[in-house]
């Protein structure tokens, strides 16, 4: 159980409370939750999943020490046909929800995470190349972290931004957005619009807010 607040005569009278009433054991600030780590500091607070990744490469064992500045190249669109069908598609369904955890706290594998997951159905060479990708971008990047300062102004901020019939196999749009609660990123996603494009509309007027999270 994780206990917070900023009053702590209350956060210790609530631990005397449950332990009368269950067996348990307090193990202090909390530092490491589900593979999710926790540091704070006088200015705020980090969250990382840097063992996480680093088991995670341990065990893909890529073979070589190359890294990458992007998690996907820019302007490609994947198709059902691309690449031969996976001999075993386990190894690619077991990295692609490896990432998919990793996705939170680390917007910026967002996109590719929801492009790679459509296709573990039947997962090809080329989209096991792409997820090889990802991870050598999360090697050089693996010590980004998300912070949450202890003082921000309260303010919600969001940011949203969307391709226009990017998909080639149905001509469906992508929707992204980044809410920010003053200073703290909490809220992110990438979806596939359910509707299909077959022109632009006039009048389309497209956010192009996203920040480098």
């Amino acid at each position: 159980m994780i206990i917070t607040g900023d009053d702590p005569e209350y956060i210790a009278f609530v631990k005397t409370r449950l332990r009368d009433q269950f067996l348990m054991t307090d193990l202090g600030p909390l530092r490491y939750f589900l593979g999710i780590e926790v540091s704070s500091t006088s200015d705020g607070f980090y969250i990382s999943q840097e063992k996480y990744i680093q088991d995670l490469l341990a065990r893909v064992a890529l073979g070589d020490e190359r890294t990458v500045e992007t998690p996907m190249e820019l302007n490609v669109k994947l198709q059902l046909t691309d690449g031969d069908p996976l001999s075993d598609p386990t190894r690619y369904r077991h990295l692609v929800g490896s990432v998919v955890y990793l996705a939170v706290t680390r917007p910026d594998i967002s996109y590719p995470v929801h492009i790679l997951s459509q296709f573990v159905s039947a997962p090809t060479t080329v989209y096991y190349s792409h997820l090889l990708r990802v991870l050598r971008y999360l090697r050089g990047t693996i010590t980004r972290r998300l912070f949450f300062p202890r003082s921000s102004f309260l303010q919600l901020q969001c940011y949203s931004d969307a391709t226009w019939a990017s998909d080639p196999s149905d001509r469906c749009s992508l929707s992204a957005y980044c809410v920010f609660l003053g200073g703290s990123l909490i809220a992110w996603k990438t979806k596939k619009q359910t509707a299909v494009f077959r022109s632009l509309p006039q009048g389309w007027v497209a956010c192009y807010g996203l920040v480098d999270c």
